[in-house]
């Protein structure tokens, strides 16, 4: 039998379609859509209702026990939270768009920034948390909101003294890297979801609006994905 060469090899293992496990409003599944639309991966939606609880299923929970999404599947490989997931394409697929600058400065900065997001913000403001604000503090639509803004404001305003020095057309520069994967999706539900002012962040703005010009972005939105309520009502 005929041995396939290195080349070959490559393009048939792009060619193995990638399963994705998303909710159309996670933030970070909206961070793994834009980095697999950047890097020209083609992978299957697998959709996963967060509001009827469908990541507590067992045959969710096998995939992930902590019940929450993305996941990734990439053949016998399972990877659950964004993060992982995005360094794992980056390691993977490098030359597809890199995610990461080769400067180590600026590396640095596109990984603080996206901290900044998974640990302070998003996880403050998920449906997990307004849900058990709901449940054990208060029922009033307007706490758990203010709840979101507050954390909300806070993360923005340290990304703004973090990247004033370092932003050009993107976060870090001229080129979309990682922070750029999780300011988008973190920006649009400030917008959309919480009300944010975003009249005090000029700059989270100004990137917010050069994300929305460009298509691998535009695709990846909330309202684009096949388990949107806008997108069933189209």
């Amino acid at each position: 039998m005929a041995s396939v060469s290195g080349d070959n090899k490559k393009e048939s293992e792009l060619k193995l379609k990638l399963k994705l496990y998303s909710y159309w409003r996670s933030s970070c599944s909206f961070r793994v859509r834009i980095a697999l639309n950047l890097k020209g991966l083609e992978y299957e939606y697998k959709a996963v209702n967060l509001a009827k609880g469908e990541q507590f299923s067992p045959e969710f929970t096998e995939l992930n026990p902590i019940g929450y999404v993305p996941v990734l599947v990439d053949g016998d490989l399972v990877l659950s939270d964004s993060f992982a997931i995005l360094l794992y394409l980056e390691e993977k697929y490098p030359h597809h768009h890199p995610l990461l600058p080769q400067d180590l400065h600026k590396k640095a900065i596109n990984f603080q920034a996206a901290n900044i997001i998974s640990s302070s913000v998003q996880p403050l403001q998920n449906l997990a948390t307004l849900k058990c604000i709901e449940e054990k503090i208060s029922s009033d639509p307007d706490v758990k909101l203010a709840w979101a803004q507050h954390y909300t404001k806070k993360g923005f305003v340290a990304l703004e003294r973090l990247l004033k020095d370092y932003a050009g057309r993107f976060a870090t520069g001229d080129e979309v890297y990682l922070a750029d994967l999780f300011l988008a999706p973190q920006i649009h539900a400030a917008i959309k979801r919480f009300n944010v002012d975003m009249t005090q962040f000029p700059l989270l703005s100004r990137l917010n609006e050069a994300y929305n010009e460009i298509p691998a972005f535009q695709d990846a939105m909330p309202e684009k994905q096949p388990d949107s309520p806008l997108a069933s009502a189209s």
